[in-house]
């Protein structure tokens, strides 16, 4: 299947399928005629000698230079140049090739003023497989992500570095080998290339898709806790929160109710406290809170997407360019930043729950810490410890990145978004939160193997699952394989998917 690029229409998944998974792409036809248009009204206006920003004056700072015709020529080739300023490690492929579709996407709306070889070039670098070496660090989220895009930009003039084939070439090397020409950079086609925050979309694009998946992983792992300590259902009821009106609430007392149906506490067959602890019946409501902040990011994220993200922009049918700073990165940064602290909030419950599956008083009959052998044998006493540590991590990661502004560019410039920071550490949070989870659903499925009641088809399938990677832990014996396979096996989202064809999606 070939994604067809527009302008409009893509979503979180479309990203994902191009980026992680390779989906061809291709120009639509429009978007192709509206980039030639716009090139003729931009070249009509460089002709008549109308200043435009980074067209034929500097940029920042210098914005009120303005440039010679012999310079106009050489601009974009040392604007690349000099932007292309990022350090250290380079970003995942996967980030790269979604910024890439992110940009063609901002392209084809015909407002940017490039020639459309910029634009072709960048279709066949997808499809093809050359993705440019990129230094993750170095955007400040504000002029766009002008660091990791003017190294993306260096390939369209046979320079930079980029990955093909599994090997990492100089620029004009993997273009060759690929069979792409290099089309050069002309007027406005550098900017046109690297005005967006485009980047960190693309990350926040991809970590949405995966968090989306986690947090149906989350309300897995939270129905079989709720199982194991004997909950009472009434909390999990839809009819409770649909009388409060929040809709991820809803949706999560919906998935709960999905899980725990044909076991025996769904069915009333046991005797049950009349309330039990917060991390387990208010649940609905805070895994419920994470989905709504999900939501919010995805509508927020899609919207930038799908916008015009450059300076200056051009409007064809009235002869007009605009600049302004549609290039700001805070409609992006802001809501990734909930993201964060809500992937983390969602993380807390877990421990929570987690420590009422270990702590002899809380567990509802439970042995110590979940082993036969208490005394000589500690069972999962330290795998508390290391999702503590994590947690903790992830509240430090949760300071919102889009308050940090540091001016740049002489004061020009003087707020950014940061949301490359934002983009960075959400992924980190990601990455201790998969980690969280999985030792929640290895004690779970451990406190499960003490109860002798049906539990629901969903959990019932969860824990056959989790019995695949990691085994009963009949004595004591080194855990960090299983803290890591567990870990895996959330990320991959194995549990997620056999859980969905026993039961129906968790949508």
């Amino acid at each position: 299947m070939t994604y067809a690029i527009t302008g409009k229409g893509l979503t979180i998944e479309d990203v994902v399928n191009v980026a992680r998974h390779d989906e061809k792409v291709e120009l639509h036809p429009d978007s192709i005629t509206r980039m030639k248009k716009c090139r003729a009204m931009l070249e009509e206006k460089i002709e008549a000698g109308e200043i435009m920003y980074g067209v034929n004056t500097g940029i920042g700072e210098f914005s009120e230079v303005v440039l010679t015709d012999e310079q106009v020529g050489q601009f974009q080739k040392y604007l690349i140049y000099n932007h292309a300023a990022g350090i250290g490690d380079a970003a995942p492929i996967e980030y790269v090739r979604g910024a890439m579709l992110g940009r063609l996407n901002v392209l084809a709306h015909g407002n940017s003023g490039n020639r459309p070889i910029i634009a072709a070039t960048f279709v066949e670098m997808l499809n093809k497989g050359v993705t440019p070496e990129v230094c993750q660090k170095g955007s400040v989220g504000a002029s766009g992500d002008l660091a990791p895009m003017s190294q993306i930009a260096l390939l369209l003039m046979g320079e930079g570095r980029a990955y093909y084939k599994g090997e990492l070439l100089q620029g004009k090397e993997a273009m060759d080998k690929a069979g792409i020409e290099i089309p050069g950079l002309k007027a406005r086609d550098g900017l046109a290339a690297i005005n967006g925050s485009n980047l960190l979309t693309a990350m926040s694009a991809i970590c949405l898709y995966d968090a989306l998946r986690f947090m149906k992983q989350a309300e897995i792992a939270c129905a079989m806790s709720i199982e194991a300590l004997m909950g009472n259902m009434k909390p999990y009821t839809p009819k409770l929160h649909e009388v409060r009106g929040f809709p991820g609430a809803v949706r999560c007392a919906k998935s709960l109710t999905k899980l725990f149906k044909g076991g025996d506490l769904y069915e009333g067959k046991l005797k049950v406290k009349v309330q039990d602890a917060y991390s387990m019946r208010s649940a609905p409501q805070v895994l419920g809170t994470a989905h709504d902040a999900i939501d919010w990011a995805r509508s927020q994220v899609e919207i930038e997407l799908n916008g015009v993200g450059d300076n200056p922009v051009f409007f064809p049918e009235e002869n007009l360019q605009i600049t302004g700073a549609n290039f700001q990165g805070s409609p992006v940064s802001l809501p990734m930043d909930m993201i964060g602290a809500a992937i983390t909030m969602v993380c807390v419950m877990s421990e929570r729950r987690m420590n009422r599956l270990n702590h002899p008083a809380l567990s509802v009959g439970l042995p110590p810490f979940l082993t036969k052998g208490a005394g000589l044998m500690s069972g999962l006493m330290l795998s508390q410890y290391t999702a503590g540590m994590q947690i903790v991590e992830m509240r430090i990661l949760s300071a919102p990145a889009s308050i940090q502004s540091i001016p740049a560019a002489a004061d020009q410039e003087d707020f950014v978004s940061m949301g490359m920071n934002t983009a960075i550490k959400n992924f980190q949070i990601m990455d201790n939160a998969y980690g969280v989870l999985g030792i929640e659903l290895m004690a779970a499925a451990q406190a499960l193997d003490f109860r002798e009641f049906q539990f629901g088809k969903g959990v019932t399938k969860a824990k056959e699952v989790i019995r695949r990677h990691v085994d009963f832990l009949d004595e004591d014996r080194p855990l960090f394989d299983d803290h890591t396979n567990m870990k895996a096996l959330v990320k991959s989202g194995e549990i997620l998917e056999e859980v969905e064809k026993e039961i129906g999606s968790l949508d």
